[in-house]
C-alpha cells in the first residue's frame, strides 16, 4: 500500500492508499490521519504515532511498501524521508523533485518556486474535470490557481488565509479578541466578535467571488471552479462561483502522481 504524505504549513496529513486493481484505475484511500506541522518532530516520533494509528485501522507498517511526500515546509522533509527509509524500508518519492519531477507544464516565470500543494491540486483537478480550471485552496494561505484545458499550470493568486487575518487583528490591535473564523448570523455585527466574524467571513466570500471573476476574464470567460482546504465546505455554500468541493484534492494528486511513476 502507498503512504501519501501532504505536509502543509499548519498540518501534515498521512493517507494510506490501496492501489487500483488494474493500471489506470484509481486507488482507494483506506485511512487518513492529521497532525500539527512541527519541523522539529523526529522520524522516531512520527513512527510511534503512525504505528498506533495503523494498528487501530487493522494495518501494520509491513503493509506500506511505497511512500510519496508532497511538502511546502522544507524543514519537515528530512525527518519524513528518514521515516520512510528507517521504518518502512522504502526510498520515498518527493513530489516535484528528481525522478518525481512534475508531469505538467508549469507556464510561470519561476516554475521551481511553485508550491507542491498547488501543482498537486492542479494535477488532481485536471484529471477529474475537463476544460479550464480555477482551483481554490483554503489553507494557511488561500491560493487561487489557473489550469488550462490541456493541464498546463498557468499561475494564480496567493492571499493570507482567514486565520492569518484573524491572528493579525489580535496582534496589531489592543482590544480585539482572538476568534474562530465562522459564518455570523448577519453582516452588520452588533458586537465586537460579530463584527470581526462578518469582516473575516463575508470579506473572504466576496474576495473569492471578485478574484474568480477577474481570473475567468483573463482565461477567456469560462472556467470550472474547484475548492479544497479546511474552509472550503463553509465558504462554498455562500459563494455563487464555487462549483465543486474536493477535500481530498491534494492527496489524490499525490496518489495520481505516484501511479504515473509505477
Amino acid at each position: 500500500m502507498l503512504l501519501a504524505v501532504d505536509a502543509g504549513n499548519t498540518n501534515l496529513v498521512f493517507a494510506l492508499v490501496e492501489p487500483g486493481s488494474s493500471p489506470g484505475q484509481a486507488g482507494e484511500i483506506k485511512a487518513r490521519w492529521r497532525i500539527a506541522t512541527d519541523p522539529r518532530r523526529t522520524a522516531d516520533q512520527y513512527a510511534v504515532w503512525l504505528h498506533q494509528l495503523l494498528e487501530l485501522e487493522g494495518y501494520t507498517k509491513a503493509d506500506v511498501d511505497a511512500v510519496i511526500i508532497g511538502t511546502v515546509v522544507p524543514r519537515a522533509l528530512h525527518n519524513l524521508e528518514v521515516l520512510a527509509s528507517k521504518y518502512f524500508h522504502v526510498e520515498p518519492l518527493i513530489a516535484g523533485q528528481g525522478a518525481a519531477a512534475w508531469p505538467i507544464a508549469l507556464d510561470v516565470d519561476e516554475p521551481h518556486n511553485v508550491g507542491a500543494d498547488r501543482a498537486l491540486n492542479a494535477i488532481a483537478a485536471h484529471a477529474k474535470h475537463k476544460g479550464d480550471l480555477i482551483v481554490i485552496d483554503f489553507g494557511t494561505a488561500t491560493t487561487f490557481d489557473a489550469v488550462s484545458a490541456k493541464g498546463e499550470y498557468l499561475g494564480g493568486v496567493i492571499c493570507p488565509g482567514p486565520q492569518i487575518s484573524a491572528d493579525a487583528l489580535v496582534q496589531r490591535t489592543a482590544k480585539l479578541p482572538r476568534i474562530d473564523v465562522r459564518k455570523p448570523p448577519r453582516v452588520i455585527g452588533t458586537s465586537t466578535i460579530g463584527a470581526m466574524q462578518a469582516g473575516l467571513f463575508w470579506g473572504y466570500v466576496d474576495m473569492v467571488e471578485g478574484l474568480v471573476r477577474r481570473m475567468k476574464a483573463e482565461l477567456g470567460g469560462a472556467a470550472i471552479v474547484v475548492a479544497t482546504g479546511g474552509l472550503a465546505s463553509i465558504v462554498a455554500p455562500e459563494s455563487k462561483v464555487i462549483e465543486h468541493v474536493d477535500p481530498e484534492l491534494t492527496l489524490r494528486g499525490l496518489r495520481l502522481w505516484w501511479e504515473k511513476q509505477t
